[in-house]
C-alpha cells in the first residue's frame, strides 16, 4: 500500500483508472443466533480476505466473530450476541491499486447497506459494525442514514474524515495498534489514490479507544485490550469501553 501511494505521484490529478476486478467470493456467515440476540455486530473486514481464507484466524472474519463470542462469555452480563461475519464484497489485494482506491469499498457500501436492511427484516436488536482496514473504508460510506447504534473503524487507512462527519445518531468509535503499519500510510488522497485523513482526526467526532500495543491483524486477538472493548461496544456498553491512553 505505501509503494501505491507512492506511485499517486506520477499519475495526473482526474486520471481514470481502469483497475481489474477483484474477485474475493461472497460469504455471509452468522455466528450466535439472530432470533434470540439482544445485540448484533457485523464484523467487516479488509484487504485479502477471501472465501478460501474466511476463517483463517482471528484476522479473518469467521474467526473474529468467534473471538467476539467468546470474549461475551467473558465480559458479557447475560447480552445474548450474534455475530455477522460478512464478505459482502470483493475485498482487494493488498499489493495491488485496487487497495487505495475507493472503486470496491463503493460496490461494498452498497452490498452493506443492503445487509442491514435485511438483517433489520430479521430482528430489532441494535446493530455494531465492527470494520477492519480497508473494511472501514466500506463501512464509513455505508454507515451515514442506517439504523446502527455503534461503529467502531480499526487500523483505518482514512476514510476523509476532514470532509465528513460521523452519523448522526451512531457512536462512532476509532482505534490503531501500537505497531500497526497502516499508521505509516499517508492520510492523504491524490485524484483517484488514497483515502483522506483518519476517524482520529480531530473534528470527525469518533471516540478514541485503547486498542493497545499490537499490529494489524491483532485487533481480534484474544486477551488484548482491542478485542475487549470492540466486543463491549458490541454489546452497548460505551461507559465500560477504555479511551486511548494519551501519549
Amino acid at each position: 500500500m505505501l509503494r501505491m501511494l507512492a506511485l499517486a505521484g506520477t499519475l495526473a490529478f482526474g486520471t481514470a483508472m481502469a483497475l481489474p476486478a477483484q474477485s474475493s467470493g461472497r460469504l455471509v456467515r452468522v455466528y450466535g443466533d439472530l432470533t434470540t440476540a439482544d445485540r448484533v455486530a457485523i464484523v467487516v473486514p479488509g484487504a485479502d480476505t477471501t472465501v478460501a481464507n474466511f476463517d483463517h484466524g482471528v484476522k479473518r472474519p469467521g474467526g473474529a466473530a468467534k473471538a467476539l463470542l467468546a470474549e461475551t462469555a467473558k465480559v458479557g452480563h447475560g447480552e445474548r450476541l450474534a455475530v455477522v461475519a460478512w464478505l459482502g464484497y470483493d475485498a482487494p489485494p493488498t499489493w495491488g491499486l485496487g487497495a487505495v482506491t475507493e472503486t470496491a469499498a463503493v460496490e461494498g457500501a452498497k452490498a452493506l447497506r443492503r445487509t442491514i436492511t435485511e438483517l433489520r427484516e430479521r430482528t430489532a436488536a441494535p446493530i455494531a459494525l465492527l470494520c477492519h482496514s480497508y473494511g472501514s473504508v466500506v463501512c464509513a460510506k455505508a454507515a451515514p442514514g442506517l439504523p446502527i447504534a455503534d461503529m467502531a473503524l480499526v487500523g483505518s487507512p482514512g476514510i476523509d474524515a476532514t470532509s465528513t462527519h460521523a452519523p448522526t445518531g451512531t457512536r462512532v468509535w476509532a482505534g490503531l495498534g501500537a505497531r500497526d503499519w497502516i499508521r505509516y500510510v499517508p492520510k492523504t488522497k491524490l485524484g483517484p489514490l488514497g483515502f483522506g485523513a483518519d476517524a482520529l482526526t480531530p473534528g470527525y467526532g469518533a471516540r478514541a479507544f485503547e486498542v493497545g500495543p499490537g499490529g494489524h491483524s491483532d485487533y481480534f486477538a484474544p486477551g488484548t485490550a482491542s478485542l475487549r472493548n470492540l466486543t463491549l461496544i458490541a454489546l452497548g456498553r460505551p461507559n465500560d469501553v477504555s479511551p486511548a491512553l494519551q501519549a
